[in-house]
């Protein structure tokens, strides 16, 4: 049944769920979202997760969810919430399973003439280069020291081991290594799983995808991107930390289950397991995600340099020569302590975004030097029949939304509705038909990720661009696709 609540439109692209909707909300939740789109967003009651973050202790300014908002654990995807570090919570479902689940975005010199004859061959390399599938095991033998010194360094354990450019880490958020990791207190178990599987790209709605620009809104800002022409050929990857980030989110979610019986708190949801943010439980936590985080970002720089090896081989030059910069990578799973401005006052709060994307502002010291002008870039991927997109943050977002905007289109089909369906049908021959060449390990997943389960990601980027809290730059078409 679909979600029955009062929402109140505040204007064209907000919706307020009223403090009064269920007690023991602290503050109001705010849902953005045009018209067209509530029918679906109350279908799964994923507004009733936005009310149920709301009852949580040391909560600052609203609740909120992105337009790409679906139920989740605990916490809806596409839900932002930030908390008062010291009356505040820290919760393994206001981050998810796959910790720093995110996208990197790289550009090259190429136009889609030069490609187009070559398409299946590239694809075919990537696939053959990038492991990827259910329980895929990676390229990379490491032993438990040093799985421990990945979790530390991230993208910058990748970097000294010769897997990309130096130049790459100033463009990765957090310079790919977020501090405060803890691998002591990371689970065997984790370690055991995070072991053979870095490298790899996984299953589910990750990709790796081969695009053209097709549009773009803002030239300079592009320029500045090196995004300089419709035609031009771009490359997306979008991945997480494996099973090492799934079993870390599992651990905590029993021992923070245990945390709010000690520290009496009160939660509308058992999924919302949490604990204060500087008690034992809730440090721990921050550290052994810190850690997943991390591997995440090291995990998508080997798959990068071996995007960047597949182009090589079926070009015959060097990556540089083909122009493979690294845009940004940006994480959408994840909690980060940040200062905001909150009523005036700037305060350090721990702002989780699960299925959302940081939006920073021009100007913000924690954007690369290069992009201080234009603001942070935000990458938003499609799934495999549809557009992505390339787009910055916004002052408004720093203003309301802690400096988030969505993360992608957002699914309105499970999997297991998707599967049913889709019986009978071949994925790969029906976007063959559109144009777009795909390759995966398993039909079934790609029944499980036909384009018919996500909302339109027009409407979701028409959504936060109307809003104010991103604004568009480039719209990227798939042309081919590596799936797990």
């Amino acid at each position: 049944m679909a979600w029955q609540g009062e929402l109140i439109k505040l204007d064209e692209y907000r919706y307020k769920i009223p403090r009064s909707h269920k007690s023991g909300m602290r503050t109001d939740g705010i849902i953005y979202a045009s018209s067209e789109m509530l029918e679906k967003i109350k279908e799964d009651e994923a507004p009733e997760q936005v009310a149920n973050v709301a009852t949580l202790p040391g909560i600052v300014g609203y609740s909120l969810a992105m337009p790409d908002i679906h139920w989740g654990y605990g916490f809806a995807i596409g839900g932002v919430a930030a908390f008062d570090v010291k009356e505040g919570i820290i919760s393994p479902g206001g981050v998810g399973y796959d910790i720093n689940c995110g996208v990197r975005l790289l550009t090259t010199n190429l136009k889609y003439e030069e490609i187009k004859s070559k398409l299946r061959d590239l694809v075919r390399a990537i696939f053959e280069n990038v492991p990827s599938g259910v329980g895929s095991t990676g390229k990379i033998r490491i032993d438990d020291r040093e799985v421990k010194e990945v979790m530390l360094y991230g993208a910058q354990w990748a970097l000294k081991k010769g897997y990309g450019w130096k130049r790459d880490i100033e463009k990765i958020e957090e310079n790919g290594m977020l501090k405060g990791a803890n691998p002591d207190k990371v689970s065997k178990r984790a370690i055991e799983r995070g072991r053979p599987q870095l490298g790899t790209l996984g299953a589910g709605n990750h990709f790796l995808e081969i695009q053209v620009v097709e549009n773009i809104y803002d030239p300079e800002s592009a320029k500045i991107m090196g995004i300089y022409e419709v035609g031009q050929i771009t490359v997306m990857i979008h991945t997480g930390s494996r099973g090492l980030g799934y079993q870390i989110c599992d651990d905590n979610v029993k021992t923070l289950g245990n945390a709010v019986r000690k520290y009496g708190i009160n939660i509308p949801d058992r999924q919302l397991a949490c604990a204060p943010i500087e008690s034992p439980e809730g440090k721990s936590y921050f550290e052994q995600m810190a850690c997943a985080a991390n591997y995440a970002w090291a995990n998508r720089q080997c798959i990068m340099h071996w995007v960047r090896e597949a182009f090589e081989k079926i070009f015959g030059k060097k990556s540089e020569e083909l122009g493979m910069e690294l845009v940004y990578d940006v994480a959408h799973n994840i909690a980060k302590f940040e200062e905001h401005k909150i009523n005036g006052e700037t305060k350090k709060v721990c702002v989780h975004r699960k299925g959302a994307t940081r939006a920073f502002a021009a100007g913000h010291r924690d954007i690369p030097e290069v992009y201080k002008k234009i603001g942070q870039p935000v990458l938003i991927p499609g799934d495999m029949g549809s557009h992505s997109y390339l787009l910055l943050g916004t002052e408004q977002a720093m203003k309301e939304t802690f400096g988030s905007t969505c993360h992608g289109a957002g699914r309105v089909l499970s999997r297991t509705k998707a599967l049913d369906v889709t019986r009978g049908r071949r994925i790969d021959k029906e976007l063959e038909a559109k144009g777009i060449y795909v390759l995966c390990a398993s039909n079934e997943v790609l029944r499980e990720e036909v384009p018919e389960a996500y909302k339109d990601i027009d409407m979701v980027v028409d959504a936060v661009a109307g809003a104010g809290i991103s604004r568009k730059v480039a719209r990227m078409r798939p042309l081919g696709v590596v799936k797990g």
